[in-house]
């Protein structure tokens, strides 16, 4: 398995761009998908639904009775026990075994705010408590995970023996080592992301007061500074965990995450401690990706309503807000992202509609916002209004449901001509008695090599996608096309709650 992530081609204008370059900047019209013809109509409703069952799948630790995916059983259940510690529960990140701390609390940041900016399409679509579990099934994770001051458990699983064994996790015979950061081993990204995580998450469960304190108390550390426990540390001892290279190494260093946690500290909170360090020590920037390793626009768009509303110190984040939209349109001065020539948004290959879902993400959430206020986003002298970030957030999204050169679906279970090869080792490996003897030798050969559709279908995972040129394998080898990650889904889940509801213009309702 490749790593997931590279610097390549980050500020690449694509030439394909140009194709699309000619539409007005009012988001009139959406503009022309190449090779694709009539708009089309999907179910956006089912594929909500979908999207959200592939989280499910991607549990481990013992599953509740509600479980919706009868092919999963317990799994990791003795994680931990090397330390004397529980560390059962919490996600799988992709189509491997290992428990990555930095992915899984990204994937539960977006999750939490989801579950805010999109609650009453969730609850409309009959979601919401879902979507709810979710994010708790990772909080109840980290709880365990942040039991001692000065120190977090981030990953679970040896991922090179890992690697080495082709088996589900009810079966993996492979170690279950654990890996920690400490006042001797820091980890800034990990531990303020965990700390973005649990904040954003005690605001989902406000109604639950003491499950939101107590997240909220893992937080923060209450002494006289008031910064968060867990920010405090990645503040104090800061430093870039490279535990997790080379399958998440974090390239874009940790003052995103470092931003983003006091962003969603000062939400949650409203302490001036944190609005003191987002206007006078954050260090921010106008990149044009938003992922589980650069945070940078995320924060940026959470801030751009107070920079609009308040005279205090926040005011560059707007126009950083801006200049993301700007540096992903096709049709702006200030493009710098790739478009396929089908329409899809492409930075790099492998698990590139990470960067699909979290665009159309973004461009829902902020044109919310930029309504709200009655503002567009600038680009230069010249105004982009939200409708045109609803029109090119739709774009992306039917883009991986069908609306392609291809005409089929990026994600499984749903569509014409949907994935059957996912990358994924629980849904490639049949069904075993428990205690079953794992030849990791022989495991490849019997159920990695086979070109034949998966035993178990992985529903809802969205497909790591094709490449710049639209082209795609569905082959189980294939890794760069599909391998499903937990990040992609949980940023498709609000822009499909809100097609599903407000209907294909996406304008929120009052």
């Amino acid at each position: 398995m490749k790593p997931r992530s590279s610097r390549d081609g980050r500020n690449a204008a694509a030439a394909a761009a140009l194709l699309l370059a000619a539409l007005v900047l009012s988001g009139d019209v959406l503009p022309a998908v190449v090779a694709v013809g009539a708009a089309p109509s999907f179910n956006y409703k089912d594929a909500l639904t979908k999207s959200i069952m592939f989280l499910e799948a991607q549990r481990s630790g013992k599953l509740p009775p509600t479980n919706r995916i009868k092919w999963r059983g317990d799994s990791g259940m003795e994680d931990g026990k090397l330390a004397n510690v529980d560390l059962t529960g919490g996600y799988y990140d992709a189509g491997d075994n290992v428990k990555y701390g930095l992915p899984l609390a990204f994937t539960v940041t977006t999750l939490a705010w989801t579950a805010m900016a999109f609650e009453k399409e969730l609850k409309a679509a009959g979601e919401l408590e879902n979507v709810h579990a979710a994010i708790r099934w990772g909080t109840d994770y980290f709880l365990k995970a942040a039991t001692k001051k000065d120190h977090l458990w981030v990953q679970v699983g040896d991922p090179n023996a890992d690697h080495q064994c082709w088996v589900r996790p009810e079966n993996m015979p492979t170690p279950r080592t654990l890996y920690q950061i400490n006042d001797k081993t820091p980890g800034s990204e990990i531990a303020a992301e965990t700390a973005a995580a649990m904040t954003a998450s005690s605001m989902v469960f406000r109604k639950d007061k003491p499950y939101s304190r107590r997240l909220l108390n893992k937080a923060k550390l209450l002494m006289t500074n008031g910064i968060s426990q867990l920010f405090q540390f990645a503040k104090t001892h800061q430093g870039t965990y490279d535990g997790e290279c080379p399958f998440y190494c974090s390239y874009s260093g940790y003052n995103d995450e470092l931003l983003w946690a006091a962003t969603w500290l000062y939400l949650a909170t409203k302490r001036q401690v944190y609005a003191d360090f987002i206007g006078h020590e954050a260090i921010s920037s106008s990149v044009a990706e938003f992922s589980w390793d650069l945070k940078f626009p995320g924060a940026q768009v959470l801030l751009a309503e107070l920079n609009m509303t308040s005279s205090g110190g926040l005011q560059s984040f707007k126009s950083q807000a801006d200049n993301f939209v700007c540096a992903v349109l096709p049709d702006t001065p200030f493009h710098q992202v790739s478009i396929t020539p089908g329409g899809m948004i492409h930075l790099r290959d492998g698990a590139n509609s990470q960067y699909v879902t979290s665009t159309a993400f973004l461009f829902v959430a902020y044109s919310d916002i930029l309504r709200r206020i009655n503002q567009p986003v600038m680009c230069g002298a010249q105004a982009v209004q939200p409708a045109r970030l609803l029109q090119f957030a739709k774009q992306q999204i039917d883009y991986l449901l069908g609306a392609n050169p291809r005409g089929r679906s990026y994600v499984v279970g749903f569509g014409v001509n949907p994935p059957t090869q996912p990358h994924h080792r629980g849904a490639s490996t049949p069904v075993l008695p428990p205690g079953y003897q794992v030849n990791c030798g022989m495991s490849f050969s019997e159920w990695f090599t086979p070109d034949r559709p998966n035993p178990n279908e992985l529903t809802g995972a969205i497909m790591g996608g094709p490449d710049g040129g639209d082209n795609f394998s569905d082959k189980r080898g294939n890794s760069s096309c599909t391998e499903p990650c937990t990040y992609i889904n949980s940023l498709s889940i609000g822009p499909l709650a809100a097609l599903a509801i407000r209907g294909p213009n996406l304008i929120a309702t009052q």
